[in-house]
């Protein structure tokens, strides 16, 4: 399928090509161990020893997001209550390598992967409170660092709804046919065609890829901040819906400090959106474990 798809790199970075790059503009890393821990639409990353995350651009999109992360994440040390990778080293284009990198502290922490719906509870009050105080983040600041305002039209739920039900045709063999009718009845019920825009600062793809839990399955970490952007806070409460199980989703818009219909409306459709991106893609791979977490916040998102 090469040179089709949305997530296909411009350009890779492996191991040995990573050490050098980095070996050459921070030579006080170039006895750790790198190792590649995988790769986004985006960005490959590494692992440098046990204490710091490189992230390589693969695409030229990718660039200014690596650049805006660069001056925007420092500025919300004081907004954030979960752990975060923090930009520490940042490296340089050169004739080597077509794009600007960055180093990070390492953030310890396992996928939410296959967690009970009890475990996932446990972190209702964490994952509210972290976005309430990500959401107080000034948004003049943020757009003065060069972060995209609405660069998604989330507020336009008619053209997501018809992409939705194209995602649908795509993906409705690895469903089964009660889960393709729960889907189905879903989208044909979704009348809203657009909700009011609100601008807050979002962490912009906040989805089971980019948190990470600790051995209790409580939420330790929040990772890949390449969707930094300014819109409609329904993008990240969007895990509600999907890290959430129905009956923990009170106690999180409760600490969150209340969310609006229309915003629930939003929130949820994002968070089935997303998951079917991801399922799409782990199909794509043939990725079983990831295609199986995708459709459980699928179901999870669908259910009351």
């Amino acid at each position: 399928m090469g040179g089709t798809n949305v997530w296909d790199a411009e350009w890779e970075v492996n191991e040995e090509q990573a050490r050098t790059l980095i070996g050459r503009q921070f030579p006080q890393l170039s006895s750790k161990q790198v190792k590649r821990l995988g790769w986004g639409w985006d960005n490959t990353v590494f692992l440098i020893g046990n204490e710091y995350v490189f992230r390589f651009p693969r695409r030229t999109i990718a660039v200014s997001s690596i650049r805006m992360e660069g001056k925007l994440l420092p500025m919300l040390e004081a907004y954030m209550t979960i752990p975060y990778p923090k930009p520490l080293f940042y490296g340089e284009a050169s004739d080597e390598y077509p794009a600007p990198f960055l180093g990070y502290a390492y953030v310890p922490g396992d996928f939410p992967i296959g967690l009970t719906e009890e475990r996932r509870a446990l972190s209702a009050e964490t994952l509210a409170k972290f976005l309430r105080r990500l959401h107080e983040f000034p948004v003049q600041a943020a757009l003065k660092c060069g972060v995209q305002q609405d660069h998604r039209s989330l507020t336009d739920i008619a053209s997501r709804k018809v992409k939705l039900a194209g995602f649908l045709s795509k993906v409705v063999e690895h469903l089964s046919p009660e889960e393709s009718g729960v889907f189905e009845a879903y989208i044909s019920r979704l009348q809203t065609n657009r909700v009011e825009a609100v601008n807050a600062m979002l962490h912009g793809d906040l989805h089971f890829k980019n948190i990470l839990v600790n051995e209790k399955g409580i939420v330790s970490g929040i990772i890949d901040w390449g969707d930094l952007s300014v819109g409609h806070p329904a993008c990240d409460l969007s895990v509600a819906y999907s890290f959430l199980p129905p009956y923990a989703r009170g106690v999180f818009f409760e600490t969150y400090g209340g969310a609006d219909e229309e915003t629930k409306l939003l929130a949820r459709l994002i968070a089935v959106y997303i998951p079917v991106l991801i399922l799409m893609q782990a199909v794509d791979d043939g990725n079983e474990a990831i295609a199986a977490e995708a459709k459980s916040n699928i179901m999870r998102a669908l259910s009351d």
